[in-house]
Formats: C-alpha cells, sequence, structure tokens
C-alpha cells in the first residue's frame, strides 16, 4: 500500500463511520490487508463522543432499533454483549399544539396498529380514530398502486390527516428530520406497502411488523430501542481495537481527492500519497461517494442524491432535582404545527439511561434538544406525495450561534418538560452540528440507490456502503454494509 504496484489481496475503505469500520473488519477478516482512509479528526461518523460537565456523552446516535438483531450480534462480537441495555420504563410523549400527550404504542414510524387504542384516542380524538379505523375497509390498492410515493401519501390515504400530523410527523421529524411528506415510504419503512397488499389494511400491516419485531406489542412508544452502558460511542472504541488487532492501516485525517481505474483495480490519491488496491469500498455520503467516482465511473453523473438536513444537537448538563421525577418520560418529539417550540425532539437522557443516570449522580441530568428538519414548502400531489421543493426550518429562521441555540434550548426545555429550566441550572453545555451527515431517502431514493448500486456492481472490486443506500439507522447500516461486503467478496 502507498505504491504505485497493487499487492494481492488488499483493499481501500474510504470513510471512517460505522460503515467503513465494519467494513474494514469484514474484509480483514476474509483475509484481505485493508488500510481505512478518514478525512476528518476522529473516527465514528454520526456515533461520536464529547465531554460535557465531566460525562463522556454521544454526540451522535445515543441508541439503536431492535426490530432486528443486527447492532447486537455486533456488539456481542466485540465483546459488549453484557453492555446492551434497555431503556428504563416510561415511554415518550408527543408535544401536539394542544398540550402534551404520552406517545401511544406504535409500530412504525407512529402509524397505530390499533387506531380505537385509548392512548391512541387521546392523541387523535374520536373523530380522528374513526377516519384512521377506515382503513381496513378501504381496497388495499389505496395509496400503494403508485410506483413511488412518500410516507405522508399513505398515510393520509389510509388513515388521515390527523394520524399524519399528531402521531407521524412527529415521530418522522424526530428520527429522521424532515417532513413525512419527503420521504420515500419503501426507503424508510421497508415492506410497509407490500404488507398493506397482503394484509388489507395499514394497521394489519403494522401489527404484522410488530409480531416479526424482537420488542413485545405492548412495548411502550421509543421503547423498541437498545443502548451500550457506557454510550454508543463505545461501539466505535470496540471497533478500532478489534481492527487494530487485524492489522488493519487507519489513516486518521486522510481525505480521497480522487479515485481512478487501474489494471489491477483502483488508486486512490489523498494528498501526496496514492494508495492501489484490488478492491475499493466507498463509506461516503451520497454526494461526496458519487461525486468522487464519477470521473471513474461515468455512468454515475447525475445520480448525486440530495444531501440531508442539517441537524443541531444541544446537550444541556443541568442541576436540576424537580428533574428526578422524569415528568415526559424518557423525552418528548414535537408536532411540526407546536408554537413557540423550535426543538423537534428532546431527549431526557438520565431519564432514559440508567446507567447515565448514575453515573450523572441524583439531581443531575442530561436534556439533549435537537434543531433541523426539511419541512415541504408545497402540499404533496395526491398521486405520489411528491413534494416539489423542500426548505430547512420552514416556519421561521432557526437559531445558528450557539449562544443562540443555547437560549432556545433553555427556552424549549422549559416549554416542553413543564417546569422552568434556567440559565443558572446549567453546569455544562455543548453544540454539536451535523451538516448533512443524515442519510435523506427523498421520495424516489431508493430506486435511485438501486441503480447506483447496479452501476457500481458492474465495476469490478467496487462497493457502496453507508446510511444513505441502508436506510436511516445503526440497524440498517450494520445490515446492509455486511450484505454489501459479503457480495463483493464473492
Amino acid at each position: 500500500m502507498g505504491s504505485s504496484v497493487t499487492p494481492a489481496q488488499t483493499a481501500v475503505v474510504l470513510g471512517g463511520g460505522i460503515s467503513g469500520l465494519l467494513a474494514a473488519r469484514e474484509l480483514a477478516a476474509a483475509g484481505r490487508t485493508v488500510t481505512v482512509l478518514e478525512a476528518t479528526a476522529s473516527w465514528g461518523g454520526c456515533v461520536g463522543s464529547h465531554v460535557v460537565a465531566g460525562l463522556t456523552l454521544d454526540s451522535g446516535a445515543e441508541s439503536f432499533a431492535t426490530r432486528s438483531p443486527s447492532v447486537a450480534d455486533l456488539a456481542d462480537e466485540l465483546g459488549l454483549g453484557s453492555k446492551v441495555v434497555a431503556p428504563r420504563p416510561g415511554g415518550a410523549w408527543v408535544q401536539l399544539p394542544d398540550g402534551p400527550r404520552e406517545l401511544p404504542k406504535t409500530g412504525v414510524l407512529g402509524i397505530p396498529a390499533n387506531p380505537w387504542d385509548p392512548e391512541v384516542r387521546r392523541s387523535l380524538g374520536f373523530v380522528g380514530s374513526l377516519r384512521a379505523s377506515l382503513d381496513k375497509y378501504l381496497p388495499a390498492s389505496i395509496g400503494v398502486s403508485a410506483d413511488v410515493t412518500s410516507v405522508a401519501a399513505v398515510v393520509r390515504a389510509r388513515m388521515g390527516r390527523r394520524v399524519l400530523e399528531r402521531l407521524v410527523a412527529p415521530v418522522v421529524g424526530g428520527v429522521h428530520s424532515a417532513d413525512p411528506g419527503l420521504l420515500d415510504v419503501d426507503m424508510v419503512a421497508p415492506g410497509l406497502r407490500a404488507g398493506i397488499r397482503e394484509h388489507g389494511s395499514l394497521a394489519a400491516a403494522v401489527s404484522a411488523q410488530r409480531r416479526g419485531s424482537t420488542q413485545p406489542s405492548a412495548a411502550k412508544a421509543g421503547s423498541a430501542v437498545a443502548g451500550l452502558e457506557g454510550g454508543m460511542h463505545t461501539l466505535v472504541s470496540a471497533l478500532l481495537s478489534d481492527l487494530r488487532s487485524r492489522g488493519v492501516t487507519l489513516m486518521i485525517g486522510a481525505a480521497a481527492d480522487a479515485v481512478e481505474r487501474t489494471p489491477d483495480g483502483w488508486r486512490v490519491t489523498a494528498g501526496d500519497v496514492t494508495y492501489d488496491a484490488g478492491l475499493l469500498v466507498v463509506a461516503l455520503p451520497g454526494p461526496a461517494a458519487v461525486g468522487l467516482l464519477q470521473a471513474a465511473v461515468p455512468a454515475l453523473a447525475g445520480s448525486s442524491p440530495e444531501s440531508g438536513p442539517d441537524v443541531r444537537l444541544v446537550t444541556l448538563v443541568v442541576d436540576l432535582p424537580e428533574l428526578d421525577r422524569r415528568p415526559r418520560g424518557t423525552g418528548i418529539l414535537v408536532a411540526p404545527q407546536t408554537p413557540g417550540v423550535q426543538a423537534k425532539a428532546l431527549t431526557h437522557a438520565t431519564a432514559k439511561w440508567g446507567w447515565l443516570a448514575a453515573a450523572a449522580g441524583p439531581g443531575t441530568h442530561v436534556l439533549r434538544l435537537s434543531y433541523g428538519r426539511l419541512e415541504a414548502s408545497e402540499p404533496a400531489t395526491p398521486e405520489t406525495g411528491r413534494l416539489a421543493t423542500a426548505t430547512p426550518d420552514a416556519g421561521g429562521a432557526a437559531p445558528a450561534l450557539d449562544t443562540e441555540l443555547l437560549a432556545a434550548a433553555l427556552h424549549d426545555a422549559s416549554a416542553l418538560l413543564g417546569l422552568p429550566v434556567q440559565g443558572t441550572d446549567v453546569v455544562g453545555w455543548d453544540v454539536v452540528r451535523w451538516q448533512g451527515a443524515l442519510p435523506f431517502a427523498a421520495v424516489g431514493h431508493k430506486a435511485r440507490v438501486a441503480e447506483v448500486r447496479k452501476l457500481c456492481a458492474a465495476e469490478a472490486g467496487l462497493g457502496i456502503v453507508g446510511g444513505w443506500v441502508a436506510g436511516n439507522g445503526l440497524a440498517a447500516v450494520v445490515a446492509d454494509t455486511r450484505k454489501e461486503i459479503r457480495s463483493l467478496l464473492s
């Protein structure tokens, strides 16, 4: 590596996020000599850490979905199996324009499996539950017949506006930082449309997916996740340790400038250094990945996906014993129509994770407020739910400076938790920005990803991994990365 001669059985991985590190592990386990190039000064991508008020906290992802065993299996392989922990009971809440409600037990993206469940009815009202219950009487083709369609189009057609606005929009905004009218339902909820066709209704499709989940059907909203004692960033540390033990070369601050085809494989130029390898795995965000590969794979021109939303995460460590009673369970999602609140979600981290509460001590609490959501600027078309355009943080200017974000976070935390959170309560705070890092599964994105992968598969020794091709969430990324590397090695 590092010379113009390509050694046999070598691989280069571009990107040191979870998908890149896992790809390197799979390649090394298969006997390849692997080099990983990471452009930034840290590993892990959206699974990072920071220290606030003496506590080492997750600066990005802090949990993973348990509807598949992929992340838990990886943790077990890395010696972290005993560190997998469930969130504390209590569930999540949703802030609606008319006040806070406990988030009902739902199955997929906030869609209720039973519109007449008392918790669901409290959020929807009688008329909303009645409209949602008509779903089971509609033809199975309603909402699923278009080639591509949005989450909003499916939910609105089958269950109505109140389910969309009061349940689905807050959950989708909290998870994907986007309006449900912008998101491809087949990308963010794989199999849901097929489930409607098979089972005859959206509610039945959600129930079927819940039955296939590792979580009990009566699980509280927000509980279909798990974390790691010490934080999700410990998964990155374990992966790095594992890679070093396998002899993988880890290059930090090494940005790939160019990629070209060679007779023996691939050549990557990073500054003054070239890396030759038989296999190349690109684990970069979509626009960067396509932009870098276009010269070597001209057919990719015009295939770049849209950038994800710019998300700002404000972490507050507060001395506020009144929060010991966990007034909003593990956290609260915010319906987009809610006046006076700019945050899209608040996670009460010390209420959610017992290990963190123990580390913080009595009366000290960790609150995470997230800002930034792509909103629809025009209504969806009836046929597909496609949005003509999208605007970030529609409906008003979002805070930009750290001090502005701190002020907004204190205001929003007070409004969402129902008690004053003041600057004098803060013992430490930090702002982390994820600029375009969150995968954005726009309507039609699944088809574009399939085309990109088809074009790359036609190039011997080239693989593409990451959230933009796998879908949002660690579980999707881990499962997809392993599948792609197996395919590449075969």
